[in-house]
């Protein structure tokens, strides 16, 4: 099927490019902006407007109001009539609106949460309350936390509301890979210049192989059309490969394209991992950008396993989609193919356009298989990925025993943590190999735990110190750091919070080890030579945890130590021991 001139028009047929719109109003909002009650937006929230701006969700020109929300839910699509998939809204609680005093009819300014730039202006039209499960169940298809999109909705999204069209203030700007970063009215411009009339955009949020290559320079040549590789650098699947490794990987594979077939270019969505919907929803966008072919892989933009350990969508339901609105979306969808390597050929084969002989040996490195290979330092072969990819992909994720850890040591004060944590940071600086870094104390700074004043804590500083810490432990362990912290962390729920942020935020360094100094209170208050307890008890330190507040013990600790039965020395080897199982020494 072809679409000719059609392909190239906007969705809803007007770019809606807010910028040129409103750019001879610029210096009028920009002073209206300073003088309106403000929304500091989320990331999501952030990278919705952008795209609200630019175009690249035509024909949206601000959040939705409830009548297109509904409906968008309901019908995929827009009050209007025109097709739109997925809801773009603005939410707030119900404190904040309040504290904000916002009402129908009010100009409220949007600030960038980096720099607390005002970047738009909304003139709210609309207020509503929603139903977090219908949505979750319509958009998603289940109200099941194991999506991610749902346990944002869940756990992020705010109790109502804002909908209305949007200004534009100036545009949002980004210190990375400007280069690359383009409007689509940018795009399109450029595919212009070069005479590009046929182009087959590429969805990504991985890092991308010699079968992707492979994949796109096939579908090309198919079509005779030019390549657009539009990868997410917005919010994709927590615990995917972070966008600034990402984005030097796909520089590192332009250059095995035939010379002028492909162009690389950033998109930054925040995806919401809907599967089918947002197939519809990215191939919207990337007619927006000015694409006319748009591939679908199997189980396109899937979120994985669902609670039921069952997958989300079916491998087709995303193209079956897509095909059902592709005259209505003017782009023609490419099915994504399936290849296979054959060793005795020395090639990638289509294995959906023609099956591989029976007793053919072929070769497959799997998502999972290829992670764990550079995370253990494995060979990753010449067949499956360019050298120069591999190169980019170790430097920021290097081989086990080149990565950061962090060991989180709590326990009553006194206890014997301390002096474990010492020994340890002494073992690994013997080992050599990377840098130690001990954090002792209940904040950081301390250097002893002994700290009267932090003894003492209320609940919420606890709490607050704790996460703090886990930060600055989080980046160090990112940086390849050995981070050994030594604190009472009385609460079962920071500690949660702590292992969590490690683990989401330290990039290669998320390796995360609880050991729970066990120790009794009555040992430890028999060998408090400082008095502390006799202090608490005494009620000269009140909040003292152990005396006035219970200390909750770890529920999975990976090592439990009581150092009224066990020494520092076995205790240390036990930790090293650990360190040695995972391949991290």
């Amino acid at each position: 099927m072809s679409f000719g001139l059609m392909a190239h028009e906007p969705h809803g047929g007007v770019l809606k490019d807010l910028h040129v719109r409103d750019a001879h109003l610029q210096d009028c909002l920009r002073a209206e902006s300073e003088t309106l009650r403000s929304l500091v937006l989320t990331e999501r929230q952030l990278c919705d407007l952008e795209l609200i701006l630019n175009g690249g969700f035509s024909p949206l020109e601000g959040f939705m109001t409830e009548d297109d929300y509904l409906s968008v839910l309901e019908t995929l699509r827009l009050k209007s009539g025109i097709l739109f998939p997925l809801p773009v809204t603005l939410d707030i609680s119900q404190q904040d609106l309040a504290d904000l005093s916002i009402a129908v009819g009010d100009r409220v300014a949007l600030r960038d949460p980096r720099n607390d730039d005002a970047l738009a202006i909304i003139s709210v039209e609309d207020i509503y309350k929603f139903d977090k499960v219908k949505e979750a169940n319509l958009a998603f298809g289940a109200d099941d936390p194991a999506h991610p999109a749902v346990a944002y909705l869940r756990n992020h999204v705010k109790d109502l509301y804002i909908g209305g069209k949007v200004q534009a203030v100036q545009p949002l700007v980004h210190y990375d890979y400007v280069a690359l970063r383009y409007t689509p009215a940018e795009l399109r411009a450029h595919f212009k210049k070069l005479a590009w009339r046929k182009v087959v955009a590429f969805q990504t949020r991985n890092p991308m192989h010699r079968a992707h290559r492979e994949l796109t320079v096939r579908a090309a040549r198919q079509r005779s059309a030019n390549v657009l590789i539009h990868p997410v650098v917005g919010l994709t699947k927590p615990g995917d490969v972070d966008h600034y490794t990402r984005v030097r990987a796909y520089q590192a594979l332009m250059p095995k394209y035939p010379n002028g077939m492909a162009h690389l270019a950033l998109l930054p969505l925040a995806m919401r991992m809907a599967g089918p919907r947002e197939a519809v929803w990215h191939a919207i966008i990337r007619k927006n950008f000015g694409a006319s072919h748009f591939i679908v892989g199997r189980d396109h933009a899937g979120p994985g396993k669902n609670s039921a350990g069952e997958d989300f969508y079916g491998p087709y339901d995303a193209q079956e989609l897509v095909a059902k609105y592709q005259e209505e979306l003017a782009i023609e969808m490419v099915p994504f193919q399936m290849v296979t390597y054959i060793p005795s050929l020395e090639e990638y084969h289509p294995v959906d356009e023609d099956p591989v002989p029976k007793g053919t040996a072929t070769l497959n490195i799997s998502g999972t298989e290829l992670r764990s290979r550079l995370k253990n330092g494995t060979a990753i072969p010449e067949w499956f990925s360019y050298p120069d990819v591999v190169k980019t992909l170790r430097e920021s994720y290097p081989p086990r025993v080149k990565q950061g850890f962090v060991i989180f040591l709590t326990g009553l004060y006194n206890s014997g943590k301390d002096a474990v944590a010492r020994a340890l940071q002494v073992t690994l600086n013997q080992q050599g190999g990377r840098s130690v870094t001990l954090l002792l104390g209940e904040t950081i700074g301390s250097e002893s735990s002994s700290n009267p004043s932090d003894l003492a804590l209320s609940v919420d500083a606890h709490n607050a110190n704790l996460q703090r810490i886990a930060f600055v432990s989080a980046e160090l362990a990112r940086a390849g750091a050995a981070v050994i912290v030594s604190t009472i962390a009385p609460f079962e729920v920071s500690r949660q919070a702590a292992r969590k942020h490690v683990l989401s935020s330290a990039g290669p360094g998320a390796n995360f080890f609880l050991l729970h100094i066990s120790t009794p209170l009555e040992h430890n208050e028999k060998m408090d030579r400082k008095g502390n307890y006799i202090r608490a008890r005494k009620g000269e330190i009140p909040g003292f945890i152990g005396v006035d507040v219970p200390y909750e013990e770890p529920k999975s600790a990976d090592i439990v130590a009581d150092l009224s039965q066990q020494s520092v020395p076995y205790t240390v080897n036990n930790v090293i021991l650990l360190l040695e199982t995972n391949g991290l020494v």
